[in-house]
């Protein structure tokens, strides 16, 4: 079960000429009326299924799929619909949420009718996020109100946050020229983040050892995840033209008239061309690497298919094959007749991915348990699932937990005060800021009825803004608090911690396969990693779970079998190896390649990093 954040509006029920019409009016309005009315706060903060979210957010994609997908598509023929499905899905899940919330409201349960438009207000806004680069795109009442049909000749399709953002020039639509040292590469990685960095270097890696070239193609707009430099002059890296993902404006063809064609949620009509219009506002605008618009697509499709051409690479290797960029790379590629390879770099849970897909050929996984998932998740014809690991993890067994151990005391005595005898370590994720409240909140009061002196060290996600904590360290009267620097992150301190604790951070896994106490918070129904029912956790729904869970520490642990930690991840510490064998077994089998392929790769795990400041790189 879930609930939403509330607005500031208000619905009133009314008869008109004996049709009863819903109105959308300011929250203050409510006090004088006599007819059936109701804040919006009431119906959004019902709590809604989640498996009725999905089969309804599902109901609507396939009749979007249907109406819509083919009234844009990329030079190379990617479909607007199928590049763009992540963003497209997150926003639909954001509207039917909100006829979840309608519905919940007797008057118009029983008597669905059309609702009319606050005058003026934008039909597609943003929400509060910690994040410094993701926009979480929402639909405000009066968008509610104009896909079930309400005439809005004076609401703006962008609210005001949307209108106050800066749009760059769309005169440049051309790629910049390659760089003059380009050559052929046997391997094209795409990074996009730090933990896709983190994930495709060490393959890389091992794949020159095995006499192989590789390209890294760092597509990040974030300077936080930006990659470093390969140390081996046979890896190359390459930055996108720096502004590759500044175009926006309009999108020929999702602008269509209406048509008359519903789908329905909930029993009511929502008409599929004028959620088509409302969805190209998220593609105009641009949003980055996470949110590139769709004219930013179209520039990097050109770019990415030049790269292609010139490097001739046998396999293009990916961390993301489904949001936007990642759904593009596997399309080019394949149009090109080279091979895809996946490789999970975030933990998987049923309901974890905004869309159900994979789109490579190859899919490399964590654990058994997300073999499971994969083979439900396979778009291409000839996938085939491997469970090898996770790469990024091969360097935890060279982790230094003394040196890390210093460095969250370091951390928690600063000022002149006294590190606290046992530390909390939380891995973060970038919540909406009341979100992130609770949970601190949660956590803090937890480790105050803990047995034993505790202090906690926040750890953010590596694309958080730090910022958002800095009222949790203003508390006084409690645990010693502190946030390590975000380049560190969680992975770079969570060995020397007494605990760990988050919702469904890959930290949690991390932490697991160290033998460090895992804690998964959340509310009942929260989803997180699902460590628990294998053993690798302890689920707390409340501040008094958190509380007992530290405390059972003072006992002595049982050690977790193989099998139940191979169900979540296979940790041999040579994941970087057997992928690279995979490729090079792939490449030999289905293209062949330029150079020799070598089956004897060295199973040496990647250069240890540096105990202390790990970076979540």
């Amino acid at each position: 079960m879930s609930a939403r954040a509330a607005s500031g509006a208000g619905l009133i029920r009314s008869d008109v000429t004996c049709h009863q019409r819903g109105a959308l009016v300011g929250d203050d309005a409510l006090d004088h009326v006599t007819s059936d009315h109701s804040r919006t706060a009431e119906p959004e903060a019902v709590a809604i299924d989640r498996q009725e979210l999905r089969d309804l957010v599902d109901s609507v994609m396939d009749a979007l799929e249907h109406h819509s997908s083919s009234f844009a598509s990329t030079p190379g023929g990617a479909g607007w619909l199928h590049v763009q499905h992540v963003p497209a899905r997150r926003f639909v899940a954001e509207i039917v949420r909100k006829l979840a919330a309608l519905d919940a409201w007797e008057p118009s349960a029983s008597a669905p009718g059309p609702l009319a438009c606050v005058p003026d207000e934008g039909l597609v806004g943003v929400r509060p996020s910690s994040s410094r680069e993701y926009l979480v795109y929402t639909v405000t009442w009066s968008g509610i109100a104009y896909l079930l049909g309400a005439e809005a000749p004076h609401n703006p399709a962008h609210s005001v946050q949307l209108r106050n953002r800066s749009h760059a020039s769309t005169v440049n639509t051309e790629p910049d020229p390659l760089p003059s040292d380009v050559r052929q590469r046997d391997v094209v990685a795409l990074s996009w983040t730090s933990r896709h960095a983190g994930t495709l270097k060490p393959v890389l890696v091992e794949l020159e050892r095995d006499g192989q070239t590789g390209l890294l193609l760092d597509l990040a707009t974030d300077p936080a995840e930006r990659c470093s430099a390969p140390t081996s002059a046979s890896i190359g890296l390459w930055s996108a033209p720096s502004d590759l993902f500044t175009l926006s404006g309009t999108v020929e063809g999702l602008q269509p008239p209406d048509d008359g064609r519903l789908v329905r949620v909930k029993g009511y009509g929502l008409q599929l061309a004028r959620l088509a219009r409302l969805l190209s506002v998220l593609l105009e605008t641009s949003g980055g690497c996470t949110q590139p618009s769709w004219r930013a697509i179209v520039r990097a499709e050109s770019w990415l298919d030049s790269v292609l051409a010139a490097s001739r690479p046998h396999t293009v290797l990916l961390s993301n094959d489904t949001s936007p960029l990642g759904a593009l790379a596997a399309h080019t590629a394949e149009r090109r007749g080279v091979n895809t390879v996946h490789v999970q770099h975030g933990a998987w849970t049923a309901e974890s991915v905004a869309w159900p897909a994979l789109h490579s050929r190859d899919i490399v996984v964590m654990g058994e348990r997300d073999r499971l998932l994969a083979q439900g998740w396979i778009r291409h014809p000839a996938a085939e699932v491997h469970v090898l690991g996770q790469p990024r993890f091969d360097a935890l067994t060279g982790l230094d937990r003394q040196e890390q151990r210093r460095y969250l005391e370091k951390l928690l005595a600063a000022g002149n005060r006294r590190s606290p005898a046992r530390i909390l370590v939380w891995a973060c994720q970038p919540f909406r800021p009341d979100h992130l409240k609770a949970q601190a909140e949660l956590l803090l009061d937890g480790l105050r009825a803990a047995d034993g002196d505790w202090g906690l060290i926040i750890a953010p996600h590596p694309a958080q803004d730090a910022q958002v904590f800095a009222s949790v360290l203003t508390l006084g009267g409690g645990p010693l608090v502190a946030v390590a620097d975000p380049r560190i992150g969680a992975r770079g301190c969570l060995a020397g911690g007494n605990a760990l604790a988050s919702t469904y951070s890959t930290c949690g896994i991390e932490a697991a396969l160290l033998d460090v106490p895992v804690l998964e918070i959340g509310a009942p129904g929260e989803r997180t990693l699902d460590l628990a029912p294998h053993g690798l956790a302890t689920r707390c729904h409340n501040a008094g779970d958190v509380a007992q869970a530290l405390s059972a520490l003072r006992d002595p642990r049982p050690r977790v079998p193989r099998t139940a930690m191979d169900e979540v991840c296979r940790w041999r510490g040579d994941s970087a190896a057997q992928i690279a064998r995979l490729i090079t077994r792939r490449a030999e089998t289905l293209v062949g390649s330029s150079a020799p392929v070598h089956r004897d790769a060295s199973a040496a795990t990647s250069t240890p990093p540096l105990a202390e400041g790990v970076p979540a790189r």
